[in-house]
């Protein structure tokens, strides 16, 4: 008898319509709490409620500004490029902290994220990046811990003078390259091996981009897998 009386009540309740109420939230103080290489705010926020009303929470938050990760393609060598470096927050999860990730650095104040980027590829893996492409412009990171939102940007590089160990001293990187086929890359992309998010986004958009920018930028070696008409050569 229990179910018909659900029934019932639920069809009392008036039914919602979408974005009939935009909800809003502001900020009504900020503490800073550390400073260092990153910022710890505390946030106090006034916040409007589903249901209705308002609520006040106070919120940690890490900023330290915002970020960019490029993706450094090789069109007629079909690679790209990683880099593996020692990451403390892998480290501090309990996993093998040698991971291998897209170059990524901030982008300070009066830098775009091109120009970043751009600069980044010379920093950590010595090579210029060209025709480069803003795969996004920014998305956070982790919103509910921190404001940071992290761009990617996509460039042409040439493969043939990647290698060996970079990254600044002053910021204590130590960096190798990492030069892999794109299919062997896109396979530890679906397979879970890579656990950087942001070199995730990545390898999937370079699946479903990699025809175009062959085609783009190198259209002889975009044409290498087709199959020429009377077989192969006999030496």
């Amino acid at each position: 008898m229990a179910e018909p009386k659900r029934k019932k009540e639920a069809e009392k309740e008036p039914a919602k319509k979408p974005g009939a109420r935009k909800l809003q939230a502001k900020v009504k103080s900020v503490k800073n709490e550390f400073n260092g290489f990153l910022s710890i705010n505390r946030y106090e926020i006034e916040a409007d409620r589903h249901e209705g009303g308002k609520h006040t929470v106070s919120w940690l938050l890490m900023e330290r500004g915002h970020a960019v990760a490029i993706l450094g393609y090789d069109p007629v060598r079909d690679e790209v490029v990683l880099g593996n470096e020692m990451r403390p927050g892998v480290l501090a999860a309990g996993d093998y902290p040698y991971t291998d990730n897209l170059p990524a650095g901030g982008i300070p104040k009066g830098e775009t994220a091109v120009e970043a980027a751009v600069r980044e590829m010379v920093e950590e893996q010595g090579l210029e990046l060209k025709n480069t492409e803003v795969i996004h412009e920014g998305a956070f990171v982790s919103s509910g811990g921190t404001s940071e939102k992290i761009a990617i940007v996509f460039g042409t590089v040439d493969m043939s003078k990647a290698g060996g160990v970079h990254g600044l001293e002053t910021e204590s990187e130590n960096i190798k390259a990492v030069i892999l086929k794109s299919d062997e890359f896109l396979r530890r992309v679906r397979a879970g091996e890579i656990t950087d998010l942001k070199t995730i986004v990545a390898g999937y958009w370079l699946a479903e981009n990699r025809d175009r920018l062959r085609k783009q930028y190198a259209p002889k070696a975009g044409q290498g897998n087709k199959k020429k008409p009377g077989g192969p050569k006999t030496p």
